[in-house]
């Protein structure tokens, strides 16, 4: 603080600085990470990335009755809302504290 009052100008900058390259590092490293989700008792695995994108969905063949599709097409939206679930819970961990150093949110985001 400089005599005053006044905040260092400077020093706000550096940190705001050093918090958007934090935010960066950490949304680079989401889109790397890969988390995955199940249905069916792992019949069907979904793969997506840290920051929400599908990547891999794979269906077992014993999943597949040609008789009854709508069986599987639930457990194929079952398996990708588990692994968005685990993606979401992922970018809370590592963008939560960041968000909260920004003012208590980054509105979008979550």
């Amino acid at each position: 603080m400089i005599p005053g009052g006044q905040p260092n100008m400077q020093a706000l900058l550096q940190q705001a600085q050093k918090m958007q390259q934090d935010l960066a590092a950490a949304q680079q490293e989401l889109a790397e990470t890969e988390v995955e989700g199940t249905a069916g008792g792992g019949l069907v695995k979904a793969t997506v990335s840290g920051a929400g994108e599908l990547r891999a969905l794979v269906i077992d063949p014993k999943a597949v009755d040609p008789d009854d599709t709508e069986t599987l097409a639930d457990l194929v939206v079952a398996a990708v809302h588990s692994a968005t679930d685990a993606a979401q819970e992922l970018q809370q961990s590592k963008l939560g504290p960041l968000a909260q150093g920004l003012g208590g949110g980054l509105p979008g985001l979550f």
